[in-house]
């Protein structure tokens, strides 16, 4: 299982704080079953960086292994 926290923004589009996903998988994979899975999504995700068990996922391709957790983070306003 992956866990999926969503942070801000995401997390009021997601209407949740959290989903449990069958895994392994990757970046992109996982982009398109949050967007089936939350509709409200949809605008917000292609903004958001995803953290994959801490660090920041650079590319659609890289994998998202069973057992971890990725953070759905929207740009933070601010500094």
């Amino acid at each position: 299982m992956i866990t999926v926290r969503y942070f801000a923004g995401a997390r009021e589009a997601a209407g949740v704080t959290t989903d449990q996903l069958g895994g392994p998988t990757s970046v992109a994979a996982l982009r398109e079953v949050l967007a089936e899975s939350r509709p409200g999504l949809v605008p917000v995700l292609p903004r958001c960086a995803l953290l994959v068990a801490g660090a920041r996922a650079t590319s659609d391709e890289a994998e998202v292994p069973d057992g971890v957790t990725v953070d759905v983070l929207p740009p933070f306003a601010g500094g």
